[in-house]
C-alpha cells in the first residue's frame, strides 16, 4: 500500500505501522489520521496479520498533533472543531479498539496526541530516551484522549494534566505504569516485535477474546463514556479560544513554531521563579 505520511509493511505474521514524518517528530496532521486509520483497515481485514507493531521514524515516536497544519488551516466555530476532535479521537482509539493486539515502540519525544497514541496500545515498550507527558494545557489547548488517569490515578493524573507536564522519563513512566517495558535505545523495535510475535503464536481467537474482556472490565467502569465527556470538554474549550491560545499562535504565526515553545517556557520559568 503507498502512504505518504506512514509505512506499512507486512512482516507475517504482523503488521509493521511506522510513523514517516521525522522533519516534524511525527506529528499528526490530517493525512497521517487518515492514513492511520486506511492501515488499521487493512490490518484488521488481513487474516494473516495477527498483532499490529506502531513505531515512529527518526529520533521521535510523535510530538502529538500538527500545531503548524492547524495555524495553516485553523478551525473555525465549534462543528468544524468537532469534526476535526472527532477524526483524532476515532483514530487513536482504533488501537484500542483494534480486535487484534497493538504494540507501540517508543522512542525520543511521545507527548500529546502521541502518547496518547502509546496509551491507546496494548503493549508500550519504551526506549531509555524516550520522553512522555501533555503539554496541552501549557498553550490553552486540551487533550483530545484522556487515558492517563485511567493509567495512573486521579492524583497523578492532576498532577501531570494541570501542570502540563511534557517530560516524563521512562523510568518513571514505567514507574507509573505508562509503558510495560524500558529498554536500551534501538532495541524498543526488536522487543516489541518480540513481543507481538509471542501474543501473534496465541490462539487467535482466544487472543481476540481475551482483549475484548479485559477492555470491556474498563468500559464497564466508564472508561469510554468519560473519554467522551473529555473530548466534549476539548471541543468546547478549543472552540471558545482562550487567551493563552490565541497569546501562543500569535508567537507562533509571527515567529514560527520553535518561538512559540520558547515562549511557552519562558512563562512556565517565571512561573517557577515567583513560586521560589
Amino acid at each position: 500500500m503507498a502512504f505518504e505520511t506512514i509505512r506499512y509493511e507486512i512482516k507475517t505474521p504482523l503488521a509493521h505501522v511506522t510513523l514517516a514524518r521525522p522533519h516534524k517528530l511525527n506529528a499528526m496532521n490530517k493525512a497521517m489520521v487518515r492514513e492511520l486509520a486506511e492501515a488499521m483497515d487493512a490490518a484488521e481485514a488481513d487474516t494473516a496479520v495477527r498483532a499490529i507493531v506502531l513505531s515512529g521514524e527518526g529520533r521521535a515516536f510523535c510530538a502529538g498533533f500538527d500545531l503548524d497544519a492547524d495555524l495553516e488551516h485553523p478551525p473555525k466555530g465549534l462543528a468544524e472543531w468537532r469534526t476535526l476532535l472527532e477524526s483524532d479521537f476515532a483514530t487513536i482509539m482504533r488501537f484500542w479498539d483494534s480486535p487484534k493486539p497493538t504494540i507501540a515502540a517508543v522512542r525520543g519525544a511521545c507527548v500529546a496526541g502521541g502518547c496518547e497514541l502509546a496509551l491507546a496500545c496494548d503493549v508500550t515498550i519504551a526506549a531509555e530516551d524516550a520522553v512522555f507527558g501533555e503539554p496541552e494545557l501549557r498553550f490553552g489547548a486540551g487533550i483530545v484522549v484522556m487515558l492517563i488517569p485511567w493509567y495512573v490515578g486521579p492524583k497523578m493524573a492532576k498532577e501531570i494534566l494541570l501542570s502540563g507536564e511534557d517530560r516524563i522519563a521512562a523510568g518513571r513512566a514505567h514507574a507509573l505504569g505508562l509503558v510495560n517495558r524500558v529498554v536500551p535505545v534501538g532495541r524498543e523495535l526488536e522487543t516489541a516485535f518480540e513481543v507481538a510475535r509471542v501474543i501473534a503464536a496465541m490462539d487467535p481467537e482466544g487472543v481476540k477474546a481475551t482483549k475484548r474482556a479485559i477492555n470491556r472490565s474498563y468500559e464497564i467502569m466508564g472508561l469510554k463514556e468519560a473519554l467522551r465527556m473529555a473530548l466534549d470538554e476539548d471541543t468546547m474549550l478549543e472552540a471558545q479560544s482562550t487567551d493563552l491560545r490565541r497569546a501562543f499562535t500569535e508567537v507562533m504565526q509571527r515567529e514560527g513554531l520553535k518561538a512559540a515553545l520558547a515562549w511557552r517556557e519562558a512563562r512556565l520559568a517565571e512561573a517557577r521563579k515567583g513560586g521560589a
